[in-house]
Protein backbone atom coordinates (compact mmCIF):
# COMPACT_ATOMS: atom_id res chain seq x y z
CA UNK A 1 0.00 0.00 0.00
CA UNK A 2 1.05 3.60 -0.59
CA UNK A 3 2.62 5.32 2.38
CA UNK A 4 0.54 8.52 2.27
CA UNK A 5 0.75 10.81 5.28
CA UNK A 6 -2.51 11.71 7.04
CA UNK A 7 -2.44 15.52 7.33
CA UNK A 8 -4.98 17.98 8.68
CA UNK A 9 -4.66 20.18 5.57
CA UNK A 10 -6.09 17.34 3.43
CA UNK A 11 -9.46 17.73 5.20
CA UNK A 12 -9.87 21.32 4.02
CA UNK A 13 -8.47 20.54 0.56
CA UNK A 14 -11.19 17.92 0.13
CA UNK A 15 -13.89 20.45 1.06
CA UNK A 16 -12.44 23.07 -1.31
CA UNK A 17 -12.46 20.67 -4.26
CA UNK A 18 -15.68 18.77 -3.78
CA UNK A 19 -17.93 21.02 -1.67
CA UNK A 20 -16.95 24.54 -2.80
CA UNK A 21 -20.53 25.89 -2.56
CA UNK A 22 -21.30 24.58 0.93
CA UNK A 23 -21.29 27.22 3.66
CA UNK A 24 -19.88 28.11 7.05
CA UNK A 25 -22.39 30.40 8.79
CA UNK A 26 -21.32 32.63 11.70
CA UNK A 27 -23.49 35.07 13.67
CA UNK A 28 -21.15 37.97 14.47
CA UNK A 29 -21.68 41.38 16.13
CA UNK A 30 -22.11 42.92 12.67
CA UNK A 31 -24.64 40.27 11.57
CA UNK A 32 -24.72 36.80 10.02
CA UNK A 33 -21.56 36.08 8.00
CA UNK A 34 -21.61 33.38 5.31
CA UNK A 35 -18.55 31.91 3.58
CA UNK A 36 -18.38 29.00 1.16
CA UNK A 37 -15.71 26.34 1.56
CA UNK A 38 -14.07 27.76 -1.57
CA UNK A 39 -13.79 31.11 0.23
CA UNK A 40 -12.73 29.49 3.51
CA UNK A 41 -9.99 27.66 1.60
CA UNK A 42 -8.64 30.88 0.05
CA UNK A 43 -8.76 32.76 3.35
CA UNK A 44 -7.03 29.89 5.17
CA UNK A 45 -4.24 29.77 2.58
CA UNK A 46 -3.82 33.55 2.92
CA UNK A 47 -3.56 33.15 6.69
CA UNK A 48 -0.94 30.39 6.47
CA UNK A 49 1.08 32.58 4.12
CA UNK A 50 0.68 35.63 6.37
CA UNK A 51 1.79 33.68 9.43
CA UNK A 52 5.00 32.72 7.66
CA UNK A 53 5.57 36.37 6.75
CA UNK A 54 5.36 37.50 10.39
CA UNK A 55 7.91 34.87 11.40
CA UNK A 56 5.89 31.86 12.52
CA UNK A 57 7.82 28.66 11.81
CA UNK A 58 7.17 24.93 11.89
CA UNK A 59 6.03 23.58 15.26
CA UNK A 60 5.60 27.11 16.67
CA UNK A 61 2.49 27.34 18.83
CA UNK A 62 -0.36 29.44 17.45
CA UNK A 63 -2.69 30.28 20.33
CA UNK A 64 -6.37 31.21 20.02
CA UNK A 65 -8.62 32.94 22.55
CA UNK A 66 -11.81 32.87 20.55
CA UNK A 67 -15.41 31.74 20.21
CA UNK A 68 -16.95 29.51 17.53
CA UNK A 69 -16.93 31.32 14.18
CA UNK A 70 -15.41 31.16 10.70
CA UNK A 71 -12.19 32.98 11.58
CA UNK A 72 -11.46 30.46 14.35
CA UNK A 73 -12.14 27.67 11.84
CA UNK A 74 -9.63 29.24 9.45
CA UNK A 75 -6.95 29.23 12.17
CA UNK A 76 -7.86 25.56 12.83
CA UNK A 77 -6.49 24.72 9.38
CA UNK A 78 -4.01 27.54 8.73
CA UNK A 79 -1.70 26.70 11.64
CA UNK A 80 -1.26 22.96 10.96
CA UNK A 81 -1.40 23.69 7.20
CA UNK A 82 1.91 25.56 7.43
CA UNK A 83 3.44 23.06 9.89
CA UNK A 84 2.71 25.05 13.07
CA UNK A 85 0.60 23.85 16.00
CA UNK A 86 -2.92 25.07 16.77
CA UNK A 87 -3.33 25.77 20.48
CA UNK A 88 -6.92 26.49 21.51
CA UNK A 89 -7.02 28.24 24.92
CA UNK A 90 -9.97 27.95 27.27
CA UNK A 91 -11.08 31.57 27.79
CA UNK A 92 -13.23 30.59 30.78
CA UNK A 93 -10.27 29.59 32.92
CA UNK A 94 -8.85 31.92 35.55
CA UNK A 95 -6.33 34.54 34.34
CA UNK A 96 -3.63 32.72 36.34
CA UNK A 97 -4.31 29.45 34.53
CA UNK A 98 -4.44 31.17 31.14
CA UNK A 99 -1.02 32.73 31.81
CA UNK A 100 0.32 29.33 32.85
CA UNK A 101 -1.06 27.66 29.70
CA UNK A 102 0.30 30.26 27.26
CA UNK A 103 3.74 30.25 28.88
CA UNK A 104 3.87 26.47 29.24
CA UNK A 105 2.91 25.93 25.58
CA UNK A 106 5.26 28.76 24.53
CA UNK A 107 2.75 30.36 22.17
CA UNK A 108 4.41 32.66 19.61
CA UNK A 109 1.25 34.43 18.39
CA UNK A 110 -2.20 34.87 19.90
CA UNK A 111 -5.43 35.22 17.89
CA UNK A 112 -7.91 37.12 20.07
CA UNK A 113 -11.61 37.90 19.69
CA UNK A 114 -12.23 41.59 20.28
CA UNK A 115 -14.45 41.02 23.34
CA UNK A 116 -11.64 38.98 24.98
CA UNK A 117 -9.12 41.82 24.53
CA UNK A 118 -9.55 43.14 28.12
CA UNK A 119 -8.50 39.74 29.50
CA UNK A 120 -5.33 39.69 27.38
CA UNK A 121 -4.56 43.32 28.32
CA UNK A 122 -4.75 42.22 31.97
CA UNK A 123 -2.20 39.41 31.59
CA UNK A 124 0.06 40.68 28.78
CA UNK A 125 2.99 41.59 31.05
CA UNK A 126 3.17 37.98 32.30
CA UNK A 127 3.38 36.39 28.83
CA UNK A 128 6.95 35.25 28.15
CA UNK A 129 6.90 33.83 24.61
CA UNK A 130 4.25 35.77 22.68
CA UNK A 131 5.73 37.83 19.86
CA UNK A 132 2.56 39.06 18.12
CA UNK A 133 -1.17 39.56 18.70
CA UNK A 134 -3.92 39.30 16.08
CA UNK A 135 -7.33 40.77 16.89
CA UNK A 136 -10.31 39.17 15.19
CA UNK A 137 -12.85 41.94 14.63
CA UNK A 138 -15.46 43.03 12.09
CA UNK A 139 -14.44 46.67 12.46
CA UNK A 140 -12.26 48.55 9.98
CA UNK A 141 -10.06 50.01 12.70
CA UNK A 142 -8.50 48.16 15.60
CA UNK A 143 -9.70 49.00 19.09
CA UNK A 144 -7.30 50.93 21.29
CA UNK A 145 -4.81 48.56 22.86
CA UNK A 146 -1.44 48.46 24.57
CA UNK A 147 -0.63 45.11 22.94
CA UNK A 148 2.26 45.18 20.48
CA UNK A 149 2.93 44.26 17.81
CA UNK A 150 -0.77 43.96 17.04
CA UNK A 151 -2.49 43.09 13.76
CA UNK A 152 -6.04 43.22 12.44
CA UNK A 153 -7.08 39.73 11.33
CA UNK A 154 -8.66 40.87 8.07
CA UNK A 155 -5.79 43.19 7.18
CA UNK A 156 -3.23 40.49 8.02
CA UNK A 157 -5.14 38.14 5.73
CA UNK A 158 -4.72 40.56 2.82
CA UNK A 159 -0.92 40.29 3.09
CA UNK A 160 -1.08 36.53 2.42
CA UNK A 161 -1.15 34.56 -0.82
CA UNK A 162 -4.48 32.84 -1.56
CA UNK A 163 -2.61 30.38 -3.79
CA UNK A 164 -0.35 29.31 -0.90
CA UNK A 165 0.33 25.57 -0.94
CA UNK A 166 -0.04 23.79 2.38
CA UNK A 167 3.15 22.12 3.58
CA UNK A 168 3.22 18.42 2.69
CA UNK A 169 6.60 17.21 3.96
CA UNK A 170 5.25 16.75 7.48
CA UNK A 171 5.34 13.49 9.41
CA UNK A 172 1.75 12.51 10.20
CA UNK A 173 2.85 11.89 13.80
CA UNK A 174 4.03 15.49 14.16
CA UNK A 175 1.98 17.80 16.41
CA UNK A 176 -0.94 19.59 14.76
CA UNK A 177 -2.86 20.86 17.77
CA UNK A 178 -2.89 21.05 21.52
CA UNK A 179 -5.40 21.68 24.27
CA UNK A 180 -5.17 21.84 28.04
CA UNK A 181 -7.47 20.12 30.51
CA UNK A 182 -9.75 22.37 32.57
CA UNK A 183 -7.90 21.53 35.81
CA UNK A 184 -10.21 21.16 38.79
CA UNK A 185 -7.03 20.76 40.86
CA UNK A 186 -3.49 21.92 40.13
CA UNK A 187 -2.37 23.47 36.86
CA UNK A 188 -4.02 22.45 33.58
CA UNK A 189 -2.37 19.55 31.74
CA UNK A 190 -1.39 19.87 28.10
CA UNK A 191 -2.43 17.31 25.48
CA UNK A 192 -0.81 17.35 22.04
CA UNK A 193 -2.75 16.03 19.02
CA UNK A 194 -0.95 14.65 15.97
CA UNK A 195 -2.06 15.10 12.35
CA UNK A 196 -2.70 11.36 12.21
CA UNK A 197 -4.78 11.37 15.39
CA UNK A 198 -7.01 14.24 14.21
CA UNK A 199 -7.61 12.65 10.80
CA UNK A 200 -8.46 9.21 12.23
CA UNK A 201 -10.70 10.78 14.88
CA UNK A 202 -12.51 12.65 12.09
CA UNK A 203 -13.13 9.33 10.32
CA UNK A 204 -14.61 8.00 13.57
CA UNK A 205 -17.10 10.90 13.75
CA UNK A 206 -18.40 9.96 10.31
CA UNK A 207 -19.21 6.34 11.17
CA UNK A 208 -22.88 5.42 10.88
CA UNK A 209 -22.86 3.94 14.37
CA UNK A 210 -21.31 7.04 15.97
CA UNK A 211 -22.28 10.61 15.02
CA UNK A 212 -22.63 9.86 11.30
CA UNK A 213 -21.54 13.34 10.18
CA UNK A 214 -22.20 13.65 6.43
CA UNK A 215 -22.51 16.13 3.54
CA UNK A 216 -26.26 16.23 4.08
CA UNK A 217 -25.87 17.63 7.60
CA UNK A 218 -26.01 21.15 8.93
CA UNK A 219 -23.77 20.84 11.98
CA UNK A 220 -23.76 23.30 14.88
CA UNK A 221 -21.00 22.64 17.43
CA UNK A 222 -22.26 24.27 20.64
CA UNK A 223 -19.29 22.83 22.51
CA UNK A 224 -16.62 25.57 22.38
CA UNK A 225 -13.83 25.31 19.86
CA UNK A 226 -11.43 25.63 22.84
CA UNK A 227 -12.85 22.47 24.46
CA UNK A 228 -11.11 19.42 22.95
CA UNK A 229 -11.35 20.95 19.45
CA UNK A 230 -15.15 21.25 19.77
CA UNK A 231 -15.07 17.44 20.03
CA UNK A 232 -13.48 17.31 16.56
CA UNK A 233 -16.72 18.40 14.86
CA UNK A 234 -15.18 21.34 12.90
CA UNK A 235 -12.55 19.01 11.38
CA UNK A 236 -15.02 16.26 10.47
CA UNK A 237 -17.77 18.60 9.24
CA UNK A 238 -15.30 20.39 6.96
CA UNK A 239 -13.90 17.13 5.55
CA UNK A 240 -17.32 15.65 4.84
CA UNK A 241 -18.73 18.85 3.35
CA UNK A 242 -21.36 19.52 6.02
CA UNK A 243 -22.77 23.01 6.29
CA UNK A 244 -21.44 24.45 9.56
CA UNK A 245 -23.55 26.76 11.70
CA UNK A 246 -21.33 28.40 14.30
CA UNK A 247 -22.96 29.76 17.49
CA UNK A 248 -20.74 32.87 17.43
CA UNK A 249 -19.49 34.96 20.36
CA UNK A 250 -21.15 34.69 23.79
CA UNK A 251 -24.17 32.75 22.59
CA UNK A 252 -27.26 32.23 24.75
CA UNK A 253 -29.85 29.39 24.76
CA UNK A 254 -32.16 31.77 22.89
CA UNK A 255 -29.57 32.34 20.14
CA UNK A 256 -29.03 28.58 19.86
CA UNK A 257 -32.76 27.91 19.58
CA UNK A 258 -33.11 30.60 16.91
CA UNK A 259 -30.16 29.26 14.90
CA UNK A 260 -31.55 25.72 14.99
CA UNK A 261 -34.88 27.00 13.65
CA UNK A 262 -33.63 29.55 11.12
CA UNK A 263 -30.60 27.67 9.75
CA UNK A 264 -32.27 24.24 9.82
CA UNK A 265 -29.54 22.63 11.94
CA UNK A 266 -29.61 18.81 11.74
CA UNK A 267 -26.93 17.90 14.30
CA UNK A 268 -25.60 19.73 17.32
CA UNK A 269 -23.57 18.88 20.39
CA UNK A 270 -22.86 20.12 23.90
CA UNK A 271 -22.44 19.16 27.55
CA UNK A 272 -25.52 18.19 29.63
CA UNK A 273 -25.85 21.63 31.25
CA UNK A 274 -26.12 23.27 27.81
CA UNK A 275 -28.61 20.63 26.67
CA UNK A 276 -30.73 21.32 29.75
CA UNK A 277 -30.61 25.07 29.09
CA UNK A 278 -31.69 24.48 25.47
CA UNK A 279 -34.64 22.34 26.63
CA UNK A 280 -35.67 25.08 29.05
CA UNK A 281 -35.61 27.65 26.23
CA UNK A 282 -37.71 25.39 24.01
CA UNK A 283 -40.26 24.91 26.78
CA UNK A 284 -40.55 28.65 27.41
CA UNK A 285 -40.58 29.71 23.76
CA UNK A 286 -42.23 28.63 20.53
CA UNK A 287 -39.53 27.17 18.28
CA UNK A 288 -39.52 24.90 15.27
CA UNK A 289 -37.15 22.02 16.13
CA UNK A 290 -38.18 19.74 13.27
CA UNK A 291 -34.88 19.98 11.35
CA UNK A 292 -32.82 18.68 14.28
CA UNK A 293 -32.40 14.91 14.07
CA UNK A 294 -29.61 14.35 16.62
CA UNK A 295 -27.93 15.97 19.59
CA UNK A 296 -24.50 14.75 20.69
CA UNK A 297 -23.97 14.96 24.43
CA UNK A 298 -20.84 14.25 26.47
CA UNK A 299 -18.51 15.73 29.03
CA UNK A 300 -20.44 14.14 31.90
CA UNK A 301 -23.19 11.53 32.23
CA UNK A 302 -26.51 12.65 30.76
CA UNK A 303 -29.60 12.40 32.99
CA UNK A 304 -32.06 9.72 31.95
CA UNK A 305 -34.94 12.20 32.10
CA UNK A 306 -33.21 14.56 29.68
CA UNK A 307 -32.65 11.76 27.17
CA UNK A 308 -36.34 10.87 27.45
CA UNK A 309 -37.43 14.48 26.81
CA UNK A 310 -35.29 14.89 23.69
CA UNK A 311 -36.33 11.57 22.21
CA UNK A 312 -39.99 11.26 23.18
CA UNK A 313 -41.17 14.88 23.31
CA UNK A 314 -39.07 16.34 20.49
CA UNK A 315 -38.29 13.21 18.45
CA UNK A 316 -34.56 14.03 18.42
CA UNK A 317 -32.04 11.19 18.67
CA UNK A 318 -29.89 11.62 21.74
CA UNK A 319 -26.32 10.57 20.98
CA UNK A 320 -24.75 9.80 24.36
CA UNK A 321 -20.96 9.63 24.16
CA UNK A 322 -17.95 9.56 26.44
CA UNK A 323 -14.49 10.98 26.08
CA UNK A 324 -11.99 13.42 27.52
CA UNK A 325 -9.37 15.89 26.33
CA UNK A 326 -6.84 13.05 26.33
CA UNK A 327 -9.00 10.94 23.94
CA UNK A 328 -9.47 13.65 21.25
CA UNK A 329 -12.28 13.11 22.67
CA UNK A 330 -14.57 10.41 21.17
CA UNK A 331 -14.01 7.09 22.96
CA UNK A 332 -17.36 5.32 23.54
CA UNK A 333 -20.76 5.76 21.96
CA UNK A 334 -24.21 4.66 23.05
CA UNK A 335 -26.52 3.30 20.37
CA UNK A 336 -29.07 0.53 20.66
CA UNK A 337 -28.10 -2.65 18.83
CA UNK A 338 -30.48 -3.93 16.16
CA UNK A 339 -31.92 -6.66 18.37
CA UNK A 340 -32.60 -4.18 21.17
CA UNK A 341 -35.16 -2.21 19.21
CA UNK A 342 -37.97 -4.39 20.59
CA UNK A 343 -37.13 -3.51 24.19
CA UNK A 344 -39.65 -1.57 26.23
CA UNK A 345 -39.28 2.22 26.34
CA UNK A 346 -38.00 1.98 29.92
CA UNK A 347 -35.37 -0.62 29.03
CA UNK A 348 -34.30 1.40 26.01
CA UNK A 349 -33.80 4.46 28.20
CA UNK A 350 -31.78 2.41 30.66
CA UNK A 351 -29.45 1.40 27.83
CA UNK A 352 -29.24 4.89 26.32
CA UNK A 353 -28.29 6.38 29.68
CA UNK A 354 -25.11 4.28 29.64
CA UNK A 355 -21.97 5.43 27.83
CA UNK A 356 -22.14 2.60 25.28
CA UNK A 357 -19.46 0.56 23.58
CA UNK A 358 -15.97 1.40 22.42
CA UNK A 359 -15.58 3.27 19.13
CA UNK A 360 -13.96 1.07 16.46
CA UNK A 361 -10.18 1.52 16.41
CA UNK A 362 -9.71 1.74 20.17
CA UNK A 363 -9.00 -0.79 22.92
CA UNK A 364 -9.97 -0.75 26.58
CA UNK A 365 -9.97 -2.68 29.83
CA UNK A 366 -11.43 -2.14 33.28
CA UNK A 367 -9.26 -2.90 36.31
CA UNK A 368 -9.50 -2.92 40.08
CA UNK A 369 -6.86 -3.78 42.69
CA UNK A 370 -6.94 -7.47 41.71
CA UNK A 371 -6.79 -7.12 37.91
CA UNK A 372 -9.42 -6.93 35.16
CA UNK A 373 -13.03 -6.93 36.40
CA UNK A 374 -15.80 -9.27 35.25
CA UNK A 375 -18.08 -8.20 32.41
CA UNK A 376 -21.16 -8.56 34.60
CA UNK A 377 -22.54 -5.01 34.76
CA UNK A 378 -21.85 -4.91 38.50
CA UNK A 379 -18.12 -5.14 39.18
CA UNK A 380 -16.49 -1.71 39.35
CA UNK A 381 -13.08 -0.65 38.16
CA UNK A 382 -11.09 2.10 36.49
CA UNK A 383 -11.41 2.49 32.71
CA UNK A 384 -8.16 2.25 30.71
CA UNK A 385 -8.00 3.14 27.00
CA UNK A 386 -5.48 2.99 24.17
CA UNK A 387 -5.67 3.79 20.45
CA UNK A 388 -4.41 5.96 17.57
CA UNK A 389 -6.19 9.13 18.74
CA UNK A 390 -5.45 8.64 22.45
CA UNK A 391 -2.66 10.75 24.00
CA UNK A 392 0.38 8.91 25.35
CA UNK A 393 1.68 11.66 27.65
CA UNK A 394 1.02 15.14 29.00
CA UNK A 395 3.09 17.91 27.47
CA UNK A 396 6.18 18.50 29.64
CA UNK A 397 4.36 17.39 32.79
CA UNK A 398 5.47 14.96 35.49
CA UNK A 399 1.83 13.85 35.96
CA UNK A 400 2.35 11.72 32.85
CA UNK A 401 3.72 8.94 35.08
CA UNK A 402 0.46 8.60 36.98
CA UNK A 403 -1.97 8.80 34.03
CA UNK A 404 -0.06 6.86 31.35
CA UNK A 405 1.26 3.43 32.31
CA UNK A 406 2.27 0.41 30.21
CA UNK A 407 0.80 1.92 27.05
CA UNK A 408 -2.61 2.69 28.59
CA UNK A 409 -4.36 5.93 29.50
CA UNK A 410 -5.74 5.61 33.04
CA UNK A 411 -8.88 7.73 32.71
CA UNK A 412 -9.70 8.11 36.41
CA UNK A 413 -13.30 7.11 35.64
CA UNK A 414 -14.94 4.29 37.62
CA UNK A 415 -17.18 2.14 35.43
CA UNK A 416 -18.99 -1.14 35.10
CA UNK A 417 -19.09 -3.20 31.91
CA UNK A 418 -21.82 -5.66 31.02
CA UNK A 419 -21.57 -8.96 29.15
CA UNK A 420 -21.90 -7.17 25.77
CA UNK A 421 -19.18 -4.62 26.48
CA UNK A 422 -21.50 -1.71 27.32
CA UNK A 423 -19.80 0.76 29.65
CA UNK A 424 -21.59 2.65 32.39
CA UNK A 425 -19.72 5.43 34.17
CA UNK A 426 -20.34 5.46 37.90
CA UNK A 427 -18.09 8.35 38.86
CA UNK A 428 -14.70 9.93 38.75
CA UNK A 429 -12.41 8.12 41.18
CA UNK A 430 -12.25 11.29 43.28
CA UNK A 431 -16.06 11.76 43.32
CA UNK A 432 -17.10 8.22 44.24
CA UNK A 433 -18.59 8.19 47.75
CA UNK A 434 -17.35 5.60 50.24
CA UNK A 435 -19.87 5.00 53.02
CA UNK A 436 -19.20 2.35 55.64
CA UNK A 437 -16.73 0.61 53.33
CA UNK A 438 -19.20 0.47 50.40
CA UNK A 439 -19.17 2.57 47.25
CA UNK A 440 -22.03 4.90 46.23
CA UNK A 441 -22.24 6.39 42.72
CA UNK A 442 -23.00 10.11 42.77
CA UNK A 443 -23.87 9.92 39.05
CA UNK A 444 -26.66 7.36 39.62
CA UNK A 445 -28.15 9.50 42.37
CA UNK A 446 -27.93 12.65 40.22
CA UNK A 447 -29.66 11.01 37.28
CA UNK A 448 -32.43 9.71 39.52
CA UNK A 449 -33.05 13.15 41.03
CA UNK A 450 -33.03 14.84 37.63
CA UNK A 451 -35.77 12.48 36.47
CA UNK A 452 -38.15 14.36 38.82
CA UNK A 453 -40.20 16.90 36.88
CA UNK A 454 -39.37 19.69 39.34
CA UNK A 455 -35.58 19.35 39.15
CA UNK A 456 -33.55 21.48 36.75
CA UNK A 457 -30.07 20.46 37.98
CA UNK A 458 -28.75 18.09 40.63
CA UNK A 459 -25.25 17.27 41.84
CA UNK A 460 -24.38 14.83 44.62
CA UNK A 461 -21.15 15.02 46.63
CA UNK A 462 -19.61 13.33 49.64
CA UNK A 463 -19.44 15.04 53.01
CA UNK A 464 -17.33 13.71 55.88
CA UNK A 465 -19.19 11.60 58.46
CA UNK A 466 -17.93 10.58 61.90
CA UNK A 467 -19.40 7.07 61.77
CA UNK A 468 -19.62 6.16 58.06
CA UNK A 469 -16.54 8.02 56.73
CA UNK A 470 -18.55 9.75 53.97
CA UNK A 471 -22.23 10.29 53.22
CA UNK A 472 -23.94 11.64 50.07
CA UNK A 473 -25.64 15.05 50.07
CA UNK A 474 -27.67 16.28 47.09
CA UNK A 475 -27.46 19.86 45.80
CA UNK A 476 -30.55 20.70 43.76
CA UNK A 477 -31.74 23.58 41.59
CA UNK A 478 -35.52 23.50 41.11
CA UNK A 479 -37.34 24.77 38.03
CA UNK A 480 -38.84 28.20 38.67
CA UNK A 481 -42.44 26.99 38.65
CA UNK A 482 -41.76 24.43 41.40
CA UNK A 483 -39.67 26.45 43.84
CA UNK A 484 -42.48 27.06 46.33
CA UNK A 485 -44.10 23.65 46.41
CA UNK A 486 -41.42 20.93 46.31
CA UNK A 487 -39.60 19.81 49.46
CA UNK A 488 -36.56 17.67 50.08
CA UNK A 489 -38.92 14.98 51.44
CA UNK A 490 -40.68 14.96 48.05
CA UNK A 491 -37.40 14.33 46.23
CA UNK A 492 -36.16 11.68 48.66
CA UNK A 493 -39.51 9.85 48.46
CA UNK A 494 -39.24 9.95 44.65
CA UNK A 495 -35.85 8.19 44.55
CA UNK A 496 -36.32 5.87 47.54
CA UNK A 497 -37.70 2.95 45.46
CA UNK A 498 -34.63 3.09 43.19
CA UNK A 499 -31.86 2.54 45.74
CA UNK A 500 -30.84 0.66 48.85
CA UNK A 501 -31.61 2.74 51.94
CA UNK A 502 -27.95 3.41 52.72
CA UNK A 503 -27.48 4.95 49.25
CA UNK A 504 -30.03 7.72 49.88
CA UNK A 505 -28.62 11.23 50.45
CA UNK A 506 -28.53 12.38 54.08
CA UNK A 507 -29.80 15.77 53.00
CA UNK A 508 -31.03 17.80 50.02
CA UNK A 509 -29.71 21.36 49.83
CA UNK A 510 -31.61 23.67 47.50
CA UNK A 511 -29.51 26.20 45.58
CA UNK A 512 -30.12 28.97 43.06
CA UNK A 513 -27.19 27.75 40.96
CA UNK A 514 -24.69 24.90 41.02
CA UNK A 515 -21.08 26.04 40.42
CA UNK A 516 -19.62 24.76 37.15
CA UNK A 517 -16.22 24.30 35.58
CA UNK A 518 -15.05 26.32 32.60
CA UNK A 519 -16.53 23.69 30.25
CA UNK A 520 -19.92 23.44 31.95
CA UNK A 521 -19.44 20.43 34.24
CA UNK A 522 -20.54 20.54 37.87
CA UNK A 523 -17.65 21.77 40.03
CA UNK A 524 -17.86 19.29 42.87
CA UNK A 525 -14.79 20.58 44.67
CA UNK A 526 -16.53 23.95 45.13
CA UNK A 527 -19.72 22.18 46.19
CA UNK A 528 -17.90 20.21 48.86
CA UNK A 529 -16.46 23.45 50.24
CA UNK A 530 -19.90 25.09 50.23
CA UNK A 531 -21.47 22.16 52.04
CA UNK A 532 -18.69 22.13 54.62
CA UNK A 533 -19.56 25.76 55.41
CA UNK A 534 -23.31 25.03 55.23
CA UNK A 535 -23.22 22.20 57.76
CA UNK A 536 -20.78 24.07 59.99
CA UNK A 537 -23.21 27.02 60.12
CA UNK A 538 -26.15 24.70 60.87
CA UNK A 539 -24.31 23.16 63.82
CA UNK A 540 -23.74 26.54 65.52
Amino acid sequence: MMNVQLLVSSLLEHAEKFFPKKEVISPMPSGIVRHTYAEIGKRTRQLSSALEKIGIQREDRVGTLAWNHNRHLEVYFAAPGMGAVLHTINIRLSPEHIVYIINHAEDKVLFIDEDILPLVELIKDHLKSVEAFVIMTDKEELPETTLEPVYSYEKLLQTGDEAYQFVKDIDENAPAGMCYTSATTGNPKGVVYSHRGIVLHSYALGLADTVGVSENDRVMPIVPMFHANAWGLPFAATWFGSTQVMPGPRFTPKILAQLIEEEKVTKTGGVPTICLALLKEWEEGNYDTSSLNAILCGGSAAPRGMIQTFEQKYNISFLHAYGMTETSPLATFSRLKSYQMDLSQEDKLDERAKQGILVPGLEFKVIDGQGEVEWDGKSMGELLIKGPWIADEYYKDERTKEAFQDGWLHTGDVVTIDEEGVIKILDRTKDLIKSGGEWISSVDLENALMAHEAVFEASVVAVPHAEWQERPVACVVLKDSYKDNVTKEDLLSFITPMFAKWWLPDDVVFMEEIPKTSVGKFLKRALREKLKDHFAAESL
